[in-house]
């Protein structure tokens, strides 16, 4: 007992000088990220008329809800939210899919023409996907898949980058692993799936997290492949809203912080994977 009470009311040490620096630069660095969700959070509690005064300011001086209520009055904010969770959710499994089998085969196999392809996946990361925009139309409106789900899933689901860095995870498994289980009559397949992947899981989540926020996020692709308002996503549909209304600010913060509450939810809640997926990785070794 006294043990404890003597553990419990010992004091806290002091802090160190470099720690006060780190925690007055972490502080100010999260006030320079938090500023502009603040600033947009602020200007949708406006009316319209406030959110454009010059000088502007932070607080409103009528608080409203107005423009929350208007975005849903205007636009078809369901329809694009799910379309937006169709379309991400459908692009991050067949991109799990596809890159984990495309990393563990030039991980783990030697094959004619391999050189080449991992060339070809290699110049996949230095190529914008804008330039690509105009041939992957012209070959979505060939095969009539223009005002589709599918014409906005598909070209989506090259990642060259996730492919490299499946890739050079899995050059990082330990081969006698695998060579464990050829003993014990295992096929490649099932290795793959009981041993590779449950491995893979912190880099599988990392990609799958990088994956579903670039596709939430995409507004060129989904803009040039729909037309259609009952298919387009969150960020297509509010840009819509916005050119069919004029820009009436207050409800373009709100249609912004709608769009981009679904990231902040699953940074907050998967920071912990992204972390351990990009060091797993192995490429802050390379």
């Amino acid at each position: 007992m006294t043990t404890a009470a003597q553990t419990q009311a010992k004091p806290r040490r002091a802090w160190s000088p470099s720690q006060i620096v780190l925690t007055l630069l972490g502080t100010a660095v999260s006030v320079v990220f938090l500023s502009p969700l603040a600033w947009a959070l602020f200007t949708s509690l406006k009316p319209e008329t406030e959110a454009v005064e010059v000088p502007p300011h932070w607080l409103p001086e009528d608080w409203t809800g107005q423009a929350w209520s208007a975005m849903f009055e205007t636009g078809n904010i369901v329809n694009w939210f799910v379309n937006s969770v169709v379309v991400s959710v459908c692009v991050t499994a067949v991109v799990l899919l596809v890159s984990a089998l495309a990393g563990y085969g030039f991980a783990r196999t030697e094959f004619r023409g391999k050189a080449v392809l991992m060339g070809v996946v290699m110049t996949g990361l230095m190529v914008s996907p804008a330039v690509l925009g105009v041939p992957l139309f012209t070959t979505v409106q060939q095969m009539g898949m223009v005002d589709t789900y599918w014409g906005m899933i598909l070209p989506q689901c090259a990642p060259a980058a996730m492919v490299y860095i499946l890739y050079k995870f899995f050059q990082g498994v330990p081969r006698e692993l695998e060579e464990a289980a050829f003993i014990d009559g295992a096929g490649r397949w099932r290795v793959f799936f009981t041993i590779i992947l449950p491995l893979s899981r912190p880099s599988l989540a990392a990609v799958g997290i990088f994956t579903f926020i670039a596709s939430w996020n995409n507004f060129l692709w989904p803009y040039m492949v729909t037309n259609n308002p009952d298919l387009m996503t969150m960020p297509n549909g509010i840009a819509t809203v916005m050119n069919s209304y004029g820009i009436q600010w207050a409800q373009l913060m709100a249609g912004g912080l709608m769009a981009g509450l679904p990231l902040i939810v699953v940074f907050v809640f998967f920071q912990r994977q992204i972390v351990a997926g990009v060091a797993h990785t192995g490429l802050a070794g390379q």
